[in-house]
């Protein structure tokens, strides 16, 4: 939130016109930036200064007449109703400051906005530059088929760590910063130790080198290959090891001998014997087509498999909504609901302004981007439910803003439960408990469930499988990412609620504005999803790990 914004938002609280989806925003900016605090106190006293000169300069003129004293009079009153806020907001952060209410974390809030915000650089004061994110690594995984890993699992995606991978079995690719593409056919053992360098101890490698990469090479105990502008492979066991050239050239170095070219269609076999010229047969060897091809056809297989299951799926009397997004239901704007329970049923989804994107099945227009302002699908759901879970198939683009939406009520009302992402990549839930609470207290309109943060830039572009599940019946809220447990809290006897209701809802947005409020927070999703759940039961852990098993690529 900009330094102008800040000052406009509270300029707003101040003269009773802020909408509540700006309080909200305003409300959370105080609670965890000790600046946004300094900046609002200021202003309040201000306000207040200057209001109670208006006054005494009415009543040092003698001019009480009704038309005149009305300014004063409302001017005391947003004082002191300013005035109150200023008391209860430093009640609440001498609350958390001593310990008193720990919600969710032990820390006092401003170590807790140190510790949550660090680098952010909304949370930098004017002048100084926050420290940019940063990762480790020379390549990315970009594609994988039947892979078994040794020592460490790598998913489609992920930035390759630096050291050893062994790979037992399976094909996987790898693109490198420099833009060298490496296919890699397990049983395998080989170091990633730059974008221009790869040692192979052994297995079968197949390299193509872009012409930024020239000069790249790949080093084994035979010898190193020096690329010239060229694709080869090579396949490294115990006893010998061979270099074939598919394409253009390279400089082979041979261990112990002088270095030579080797051109398109030669190769070389190395052991113990010496060296042999021989045939490059590249059929042995299997490139990225060939592995793409493998990878959609598997996907293919699994997305077919997903969808058995669902139908399934669709017969659980638990399940309230399905929406599974093809193409077609993007096109039409209208999102069927896949659950054939009738009295608790939500309805189907309306989608508004969000975008046709390719789905974690790589098909086209199979998801929705929410991105552009204002995405949503709109739907509803009846009823009242003691328990939930909630499951949805996102990838994130980025997290662009201090509250990203997954499923939330129009309003906040009591039993409402709001479904979200930080900024800091924590996923936020709660149920609304209390329409009123003593702030003296140290009460609160709710408790919030939050997960320890689990996605940052690394994971853009990424499909995951995010889930929540709400027990209300063994007073508990678990996150999942990917099927696995992120984080288990007990409810709070004072938060818990038993009657939660829906009702109008979004998916990636939250709000409607108003006819005589059109400002509206900025909270949709910046990224896609392509599939939501909601059950009126909490699924236990391998009912999670199940769904996730059955339904990921």
């Amino acid at each position: 939130m900009t330094t102008e914004e800040l000052r406009f938002l509270i300029d707003e609280a101040l003269e009773g016109n802020i909408s509540e989806a700006d309080f909200l925003r305003l409300e959370a900016q105080l609670f965890v930036d000790p600046v946004a605090r300094r900046e609002y106190y200021g202003r309040v006293l201000l306000t207040t200064l200057l209001e109670a000169e208006a006054a005494t300069q009415c009543e040092q003129s003698g001019n009480m007449g009704h038309a005149t004293s009305e300014l004063p009079i409302r001017g005391w009153r947003l004082a002191f109703a300013a005035m109150v806020v200023v008391c209860a907001s430093l009640l609440f952060v001498i609350i958390w400051q001593q310990g008193w209410v720990t919600a969710d974390r032990d820390l006092p809030i401003d170590e807790v906005a140190a510790s949550n915000h660090i680098n952010h650089p909304s949370n930098t004061s004017e002048g100084t530059t926050a420290q940019e994110q940063q990762s480790s690594g020379f390549a990315i995984l970009a594609g994988q088929a039947d892979a078994v890993w040794a020592d460490t699992v790598l998913e489609t995606g992920d930035i390759v760590p630096p050291g050893e991978l062994s790979l037992e079995s399976g094909l996987v690719q790898f693109e490198l910063f420099s833009g060298v593409t490496l296919v890699v056919e397990g049983e395998a053992r080989f170091s990633i130790l730059s974008p221009m360098e790869v040692s192979v101890a052994s297995g079968k490698v197949r390299a193509r080198v872009p012409e930024p990469a020239q000069g790249f090479r790949l080093l084994t105990e035979a010898g190193q290959v020096v690329d010239l502008g060229t694709e080869f492979a090579v396949n490294v066991l115990a006893d010998q090891s061979e270099v074939h050239i598919l394409d253009g050239e390279v400089e082979w170095r041979p261990t112990g001998l002088p270095p030579h070219l080797l051109k398109q269609g030669e190769a070389t076999r190395s052991n113990t014997q010496g060296e042999t010229k021989i045939k490059a047969d590249p059929r042995t060897f299997i490139g990225a087509s060939d592995l793409d091809r493998r990878i959609r056809d598997a996907q293919q297989s699994r997305r077919d498999k997903w969808h058995e299951a669902s139908q399934e799926l669709a017969q659980d009397g638990r399940l309230i909504a399905h929406y599974q997004l093809t193409s077609a239901a993007v096109a039409d704007r209208r999102l069927p609901n896949l659950a054939s329970r009738a009295d608790q049923r939500a309805s189907e989804g309306s989608v508004v302004a969000a975008t046709s994107a390719p789905n974690r099945w790589g098909e086209a227009a199979g998801a929705l981007d929410f991105s552009p302002a204002g995405s949503r699908v709109r739907l509803q759901v009846p009823s009242e439910h003691q328990n939930l879970t909630l499951i949805c198939w996102v990838r994130i683009n980025s997290l662009d803003r201090w509250y990203n939406s997954l499923f939330l009520t129009d309003g906040h009302d009591q039993g409402e439960p709001h479904w979200q992402i930080m900024d800091d990549g924590r996923l936020f839930f709660s149920v609304k408990k209390h329409d009123v609470w003593d702030v003296s207290k140290g009460e609160t309109d709710k408790h919030i469930f939050f997960s320890p943060p689990f996605w940052d830039t690394s994971l853009s572009g990424r499909w995951l499988m995010i889930a929540t599940v709400y027990d209300g019946t063994n007073r508990q809220v678990t996150h999942y990412l990917n099927g696995v447990v992120l984080s288990q809290e007990a409810i709070p006897e004072a938060y818990l609620v038993t009657r939660i209701r829906i009702v109008d809802a979004s998916l990636c947005n939250w709000g409607l504005p108003e006819r005589n409020q059109p400002r509206f927070a900025i909270r949709n999703l910046n990224g896609s999803m392509d599939e939501f759940l909601l059950f009126s039961a909490p699924l236990s852990a391998d009912e999670i790990r199940h769904l996730y098993e059955v339904s990921h690529p």
